[in-house]
């Protein structure tokens, strides 16, 4: 395939002067081309027929956004983004005929959408997914959450209305003609994310581009620039028009991203947290004037890339990303502004601040709109986050192990990671101390998993025997007789059912005198 032909363009009047920051590296440039060429040899093929069935409609077609940004990185994909002036009515009809299945949910917004079956390019390939656009425009009422879509005319001008410059290349097909009216290359190389237009217009367009800055900041390593983070700092407030749910799909991309810290980092230093996420910024507390002890801001980034690196493969405990536990990484500590106190000699203490953490943590992420079993998980790794603590203090009892295992539940993996992660002391002595008495906890309770099949404790008595040993019915005392039976369990390990008969007994008497 030959070098891919550029279209001259003229750049809208209102996009940031001067070029991009550092300037770009024109080997960098071309070794971006180069890997676009090869990208684009998996992915042209279904694009150019279909460019090719709108052509004989009438229509132009470009491919957009991220699959032209990602096919510039090196990274071919099955899941395509095309613009067009075609009117969803339109352009229905070209992609039905394409694909195997169809689909107008998002014909509101201008799309449509349909899907080609994995085998037509023959064994190994996998389904390809397209949505076509209509050339179009997003605005906001300042009174309204949700955006404002208005069609547009040329490609250009859907380019110009898009969140970066590196987002805003396109390729026409069938004829793969490279579109970059707003220098989106040269900033690819360069690693910046600049807008096509003034910032502040893009970003009073469509607010949610703000969080989308700091989410790519994560995804893609690339930096803010200036005008685009000053813009950002001055326009914060603005991101609170914007529904929740928006808001938690980019905190989520931005989480679940290879450089988390990164975009965070751009989150609170804009301001945008205080807005979305305002236990984050919360936790940069001046701890004392001598600063003896640490940044608690700090210590939760720390935390949260120790426990990223604790992730395992697919097939492991713990398979990465993992959005439970780089949450619980997260927001574990941020009772500790609530619960600190200055203590006399100079000292701070923070007591309960799991409790409290676990409350504003479940809080936090049922505004954000995060399901139900999220909510719960990440409150509970956080309550749980301390209880280790206690171990390196004495000998724990096979019962507290047994408690420890019972009360982590399935989340016991994660909280083996979130703990060991907590951990951020620069005295190595104590940091081997902590990594020690953690091992020998984690051994211990691989011992008595294999003993007592820890994962499934239950009572050695279930509620029918329970009523027959006692000749009663189902009602309060079969429960409480139950509850009885798991708190001896968990003491004590298994008793056989005839030791549990006869402490079943003998509480029922002492109960009943």
């Amino acid at each position: 395939m030959p070098d891919l032909p550029a279209e001259p363009t003229d750049a809208p009047t209102d996009r940031p002067v001067g070029p991009p920051v550092d300037g770009p590296d024109p080997a960098a440039v071309q070794q971006l081309r180069r890997r676009a060429l090869e990208s684009l040899a998996v992915m042209a093929p279904d694009a150019i027929d279909l460019g090719q069935r709108f052509r004989a409609a009438g229509y132009d077609l470009a491919l957009v956004g991220g699959p032209v940004r990602d096919a510039f990185l090196g990274r071919a994909s099955n899941d395509l983004d095309l613009t067009t002036p075609a009117t969803p009515d339109e352009a229905e009809p070209i992609i039905a005929a394409w694909g195997d299945a169809h689909w107008d949910i998002g014909r509101e917004f201008g799309t449509v959408g349909a899907r080609r079956f994995a085998g037509r390019r023959g064994p190994g390939s996998q389904d390809v997914v397209v949505e076509v656009t209509t050339y179009r425009t997003d605005a906001y009422d300042p009174t309204s959450r949700k955006p404002l879509v208005e069609f547009g005319d040329t490609l250009e001008g859907d380019l110009s209305r898009r969140d970066f410059t590196v987002n805003a290349m396109a390729v026409r097909v069938p004829d793969l003609v490279f579109v970059d009216p707003f220098d989106g290359l040269a900033d690819l190389a360069a690693g910046v994310l600049r807008t096509p237009i003034d910032p502040r217009r893009s970003f009073d367009d469509d607010p949610l581009r703000m969080m989308r800055a700091a989410r790519f900041v994560a995804q893609l390593g690339f930096r803010l620039d200036d005008d685009a983070r000053a813009a950002i700092v001055d326009m914060a407030p603005r991101i609170e028009i914007v529904s929740a749910e928006r808001v938690r799909d980019e905190l989520t991309k931005l989480l679940l991203s290879p450089h988390p810290r990164a975009g965070l980092e751009v989150l609170v230093e804009t301001g945008l947290a205080d807005h979305v996420l305002p236990e984050l910024p919360a936790l940069r507390l001046e701890i004392d004037e001598h600063h003896r002890h640490k940044d608690v801001y700090q210590h939760t980034l720390m935390v949260l890339e120790k426990a990223i690196a604790l992730e395992t493969g697919p097939d492991g405990e713990v398979p990465g990303p993992d959005l439970v536990l780089r949450l619980a990484a997260l927001l574990h500590d941020i009772g500790k502004p609530r619960t600190r106190r200055f203590e006399e000699g100079g000292g701070v203490s923070f007591h309960h601040h799991e409790v409290v953490g676990a409350k504003l943590a479940s809080k936090r992420l049922k505004a954000l709109r995060f399901d139900k079993q999220t909510v719960n998980d990440v409150a509970r790794l956080t309550e749980l986050h301390l209880r280790f603590h206690g171990y390196g203090e004495g000998e724990w009892t096979d019962s507290a192990v047994r408690r420890y295992v019972t009360d982590a539940g399935p989340l016991l993996e994660r909280l083996h990671r979130l703990t060991r992660s907590d951990s951020t002391t620069r005295n190595q002595r104590k940091a081997a101390r902590l990594k020690a008495a953690y091992d020998d906890l984690e051994r211990r309770i691989a011992t008595l998993r294999e003993a007592e099949e820890l994962a499934s404790i239950r009572p050695d008595l279930d509620g029918t025997q329970i009523m027959q040993v006692l000749g009663i019915g189902p009602g309060r005392d079969v429960g409480e007789a139950y509850r009885y039976l798991l708190e001896e369990r968990m003491e004590h390990g298994p008793l056989g059912e005839d030791r549990a008969r006869e402490v079943l007994l003998e509480w029922w008497g002492q109960r009943g005198a």
